[in-house]
């Protein structure tokens, strides 16, 4: 006998979302409870630190010191705790965990095309759906700010990214599954920040990243170029502890696809770095491999980049330790994501879990300065459309959209939430500067 479960109708996922108004009102979300924080900003910085290489801890403080947006992207672990404070839906998806419009980007599909997409999982896991938006509102305010526009077109760049968020939900709940599973937000290419993205993502092919990384190898046996040190982002690694960053591949190749397998088995190992990356990453253990295939002008680079646990893992009490944060990493992007890189993996290094994935092939990301003008209204709606088909494709849309429903006041309400975070992550920065760990006070 087959057991038999009850099967949800989808009036019945609608009325489940619904009914969640009840745990916390959609206008409600403009709560900030900050004479709630247990502890201090910079001690949950200082945590979240814990094991990174020490060297590098003095340049990410540096970065984030730069500016707020410079201070937020590096502040996960930070607004994760004031997330986790604030009343929740408990309506659960697969989160990006740090959205952020820096976060967002173009990359080449398994088939070769560019599409634009999340693209940073790193703080990934499965948790309320709304906590991604809040992050996102605060990114937009901050990147408003940043871009030289005033609060109030900030703030409705933030109502036209939850509205957009809404109404593709909406649209999702009355959608068969299956097309759920293959939709393409449309129209992406014609707004200018990303068409910017993925104009850089066209140029960034294997052989520019050759060109920009690597340099001749004269007087290294075998190898026609090696990369090229740009110390301290960039800094080559040899001997034993190469040896050990190529051993990783071995458990990534077993958990590849078998066709994935054999493409990989084409390319040989030329030369290993240690790379810095991004601002929330830096300290954590990145390396980069090149490969070459046939022949010098056939290169390929893989990134091997310890992930830690996401900043949200401690607030979530269902939330079961992953056995592998390179497996959550990768699980989650493949959850959120309707392609993927084709050899997005994870190993394991010297007893550290890392997520594997290419490096810079036809990858492009926005800057701050493309979001001036009209560009931050056009990305705000594409991140709320990109967000939505992430949600819905690893969550429940007819649950969310039933709790959303077809008013604007969620989105009005994260719009207030999104600039009293701003205004809160600039005093944090200004903190963070008076310490004293940026190498310089304010």
């Amino acid at each position: 006998m087959v057991p038999v479960m009850h099967w949800a109708t989808p009036e019945e996922r609608r009325k489940l979302g619904h009914a969640r108004r009840k745990q916390v009102g959609r206008q409600q979300h403009d709560e900030l409870l900050i004479k709630a924080r247990q502890t201090p900003p910079l001690m949950l910085l200082q945590r979240a630190e814990q094991g990174r290489v020490p060297a590098l801890l003095k340049l990410k403080h540096h970065l984030m010191a730069q500016s707020p947006f410079s201070y937020f992207r590096g502040a996960a672990s930070v607004m994760a705790a004031d997330l986790a404070a604030l009343p929740s839906t408990g309506i659960v998806s697969q989160l990006c965990g740090d959205a952020h419009v820096r976060n967002l980007g173009a990359f080449a599909a398994p088939d070769g095309r560019l599409v634009f997409d999340i693209n940073d999982f790193d703080e990934t896991i499965r948790g309320p759906f709304e906590w991604d938006l809040k992050r996102m509102a605060a990114s937009l305010i901050l990147a408003g700010r940043e871009s030289g526009h005033k609060e109030a077109a900030a703030r409705d760049a933030v109502e036209k990214c939850v509205e957009h968020y809404r109404t593709q939900m909406r649209a999702f709940a009355r959608m068969p599954s299956l097309e759920v599973a293959h939709f393409q937000v449309h129209r992406i290419g014609s707004v200018q920040p990303v068409h910017a993205a993925l104009l850089k993502a066209e140029r960034a092919t294997p052989l520019h990243t050759l060109e920009q990384l690597t340099e001749p190898a004269h007087g290294t046996p075998g190898a026609t170029r090696r990369f090229r040190e740009q110390k301290p982002t960039l800094t080559r690694v040899t001997g034993a502890q190469a040896a050990g960053v190529l051993a990783a591949l071995g458990p990534y190749r077993e958990m590849l696809q078998p066709q994935r397998q054999h493409l990989l088995s084409l390319y040989r190992p030329v030369d290993v770095a240690f790379k810095v990356v991004g601002t929330g990453s830096v300290g954590l253990r990145d390396y980069c491999i090149y490969f070459e295939g046939n022949g010098p002008n056939d290169p390929l680079f893989l990134q091997i980049k310890e992930e830690a646990p996401s900043a949200y893992a401690s607030y979530l009490s269902d939330a079961r330790p992953p056995h592998h944060n390179g497996q959550r990493a990768a699980e989650g992007q493949r959850a959120m994501q309707v392609q993927s890189d084709p050899f997005l993996g994870w190993t394991h290094l010297a007893g550290r879990t890392c997520l594997v994935r290419q490096l810079n092939d036809h990858k492009g990301s926005i800057e701050i300065e493309d979001l001036a003008g009209e560009g931050l209204l056009a990305f705000a709606e594409v991140c709320g459309e990109l967000l939505a088909r992430g949600h819905a494709l690893s969550g429940d849309p007819l649950v969310i959209a039933g709790y959303l429903g077809s008013g604007g006041g969620f989105d009005q309400a994260l719009a207030r939430f999104g600039s009293l975070y701003a205004d809160q992550t600039e005093k944090d920065w200004q903190a963070l500067r008076r310490s004293g760990k940026a190498g310089t006070k304010a």
